[in-house]
């Protein structure tokens, strides 16, 4: 729904319909009451002082004989336009405030978040007392105090919002994109939290109101010859046994205006939120994009990584759920990883992004994309040759896309970052780029929001966001997950012809052995953080030598799988990374585990020229490991048809 019908949708309830007609009352009172009624609020009668309510003066009248209604009515100017501008001040203040930890150092977020932290524990009505006396009596010392009250509270909404899309993905391929942390915030993070900050601005207007009116009533707020509601309501208690009506109504005033936007910020909850626009645009024939210079060196080697180690900091001290994976992969090649969850693939495929965050600490004796080694190069270098040269494909590509934001809009971006081309011309490659993956329709649903996509277009959208560069190298975390059979056929594909016309490599990590067979040239077998086999696909169903890796293929059904009995399964679970036993962590498992497995962790060793296996009892070619041991070699040294998700192996 557009954005103008979805806030119309705020007049549908009863509740909505009182709301907009309050605030729409409160808003042509405080633009026409002066002047209609602002000569009649100024003009003293000495004659008719502190009368009661009549006909002529439906309020009475105060101690200069003028008339109390009409100074009630002129009095929503000033009171209403100070309660937005302090809660202007308070938004603008905590929005900078809850943001600041992202963009700052650490060690400057953490002086924010403490101040934070105390203030919000303070009551707001405090703080506000606070710094009226910091700010001077006066209106603009009222303004600025509780627009400075208010800060602390949207600073700890906006923290914690903010703290809860930075875990997304699509930050976290804008972050591999090279995209800088200020512009993440503007573009990405502030938009997908406008929502709960425009209903909190809105209710926080109707407690200015009344927090204004207190101050005034108390005498440090507005002064005389101005007024406001609380200065009004403050000269009417003084004589509320005479004429209760002088003071019921600013009272009332005050209490029917902060109603209002209370409702009103209740009605917009489900309807409000930021959405950016993105303009139409036609498709003439492409430039060739400029893309700025980044230094490396030319091996044919892609990715190398050797000994990487990736840890984390517990109450009991440091844990590894990756321990010592070397790999390379060259170019034009296709790498897959496959393993049971928690093996350590998708934290290999971060770190070598350079997505581990903290606490999370990266070690490794080489780790090298395209020549450059990224654990010591300058941030700003890394961030360049990633943005450029990598693109990540993540497991659920709803949740990858900014939802506030335009699909061609998110991979224009990519393309501004790191190419000297104009928005215009970014765009036209992003709806070319959607073209590329086979987006029906590419101009039309370039201008449409993710949500809007199904979730084999989403997928196929992710892989053209991956392509607005030129990448050396496509990571693909899981890209077949929830997809159905058909669809993953044609996303696997896909990549294969990117593969093809680009000559880029391609690392898939997969939970499907079948999948990864496949689709790959070669297969990495991960357990417990490590890599236990490392073998051409060609030879994976008759020369796979680990226990586990025939495992995991024993476990996946065939045609020739008895309906009748239960699907096989590996006895056992993958120990946790805190809890990785002495020698090989399949030994629990391992039907040919022996007292040497149990007290020695095998290397990683070369079997042949392209086969590294880790294991004591590596299984002899010829040999088939069923869940319960060994069998006969011969009768199954060739492999059975397998079902795929792409047919048959």
């Amino acid at each position: 729904m557009p954005a103008r019908l979805k806030w119309l949708s705020i007049v549908r309830s009863p509740v909505g319909v009182t709301a907009t007609v309050l605030v729409l009352l409160v808003a042509l009172l405080a633009i026409f009451a002066p002047l209609i009624w602002g000569a009649q609020a100024q003009a003293i009668d000495t004659s008719g002082t502190q009368q009661g309510p009549s006909a002529e003066h439906l309020l009475g009248t105060d101690a200069l004989g003028r008339d109390v209604l009409a100074r009630v009515l002129v009095a929503t100017q000033l009171s209403v336009t100070l309660a937005v501008v302090a809660v202007v001040i308070g938004v603008t203040v905590g929005t900078l405030l809850g943001t600041a930890p992202s963009v700052l150092p650490r060690w400057a977020g953490r002086i924010v978040v403490g101040i934070v932290n105390v203030a919000v524990a303070f009551p707001g009505l405090l703080l506000a007392l606070f710094f009226a006396v910091i700010f001077g009596v006066g209106t603009t010392g009222a303004v600025l105090a509780i627009g400075f009250a208010m800060a602390p509270s949207f600073a700890r909404l906006t923290q914690t919002m903010s703290a809860a899309i930075a875990g997304r993905d699509f930050i976290s391929a804008a972050r591999t994109a090279g995209v800088s942390r200020l512009r993440i915030l503007i573009r990405h993070v502030l938009p997908n939290i406008a929502e709960p900050l425009i209903v909190n601005a809105t209710v926080a207007a109707g407690g200015a109101l009344l927090a204004f009116a207190g101050l005034s009533f108390l005498g440090i707020g507005v002064q005389l010859p101005a007024y406001d509601w609380g200065k009004l309501l403050s000269e009417g208690l003084n004589r509320i046994y005479i004429n209760p009506a002088a003071a019921f109504g600013p009272a009332a005033a005050v209490i029917v205006a902060g109603l209002a936007f209370n409702l009103l910020g209740e009605s917009a909850a489900s309807v409000a939120g930021g959405r950016v626009a993105i303009r139409r645009w036609t498709i003439p024939r492409l430039p060739q994009p400029t893309t700025r210079a980044v230094p490396t060196v030319s091996t044919g080697t892609i990715l190398s990584i050797e000994n990487l180690r990736i840890s984390y900091p517990t109450h009991s001290g440091l844990v590894h759920p990756v321990r010592g994976v070397s790999f390379e992969i060259r170019e034009g090649e296709s790498l897959g990883v496959v393993g049971e969850s928690g093996s350590g693939k998708s934290l290999t495929a971060l770190a070598a992004s350079r997505l581990i965050e903290p606490p999370g600490v990266v070690a490794a004796d080489r780790l090298e994309f395209n020549g450059v080694q990224i654990l010591t190069a300058p941030e700003k270098t890394i961030r360049r040759l990633l943005g450029t040269s990598l693109a990540m494909v993540f497991q659920d590509p709803l949740t990858s896309f900014n939802p506030t934001r335009r699909v061609g809009s998110q991979l224009a971006e990519a393309a501004l970052e790191h190419q000297a081309i104009s928005r215009q011309d970014a765009m036209e490659r992003a709806v070319e780029r959607l073209q590329a993956v086979r987006v029906p329709a590419a101009a039309r649903r370039a201008e449409q929001y993710p949500h809007e996509f199904s979730g084999g277009m989403r997928q196929r959208a992710m892989i053209a966001m991956g392509l607005m560069n030129s990448p050396r190298l496509i990571i693909a975390d899981e890209p077949t997950t929830a997809l159905d059979v058909t669809v993953q056929r044609q996303v696997l594909r896909l990549l294969e012809r990117v593969r093809t016309e680009t000559n880029a490599a391609i690392l898939l990590i997969s939970h499907d052995i079948a999948v990864v067979s496949q689709s790959c040239e070669r297969v990495l077998v991960m357990y417990a953080g490590r890599i236990v086999e490392d073998l051409p696909t060609a030879e994976l169903y008759t020369g796979a030598r680990h226990p586990y890796t025939r495992a995991l293929l024993e476990v996946v059904p065939d045609l020739d799988t008895d309906r009748e009995q239960p699907l096989g399964v590996i006895p056992g679970r993958p120990p946790a990374p805190g809890e990785v036993p002495p020698g090989c962590a399949f030994a629990a498992r391992c039907p040919l585990a022996t007292a040497q497995c149990r007290e020695s962790d095998p290397e990683l060793e070369i079997h042949n020229h392209k086969h590294r296996v880790a294991c004591w009892n590596p299984v002899e070619s010829g040999t088939r490991v069923t869940l319960s041991g060994l069998s006969t070699p011969g009768a199954h040294a060739e492999a059975a048809p397998v079902a795929t998700a792409g047919g048959m192996k």
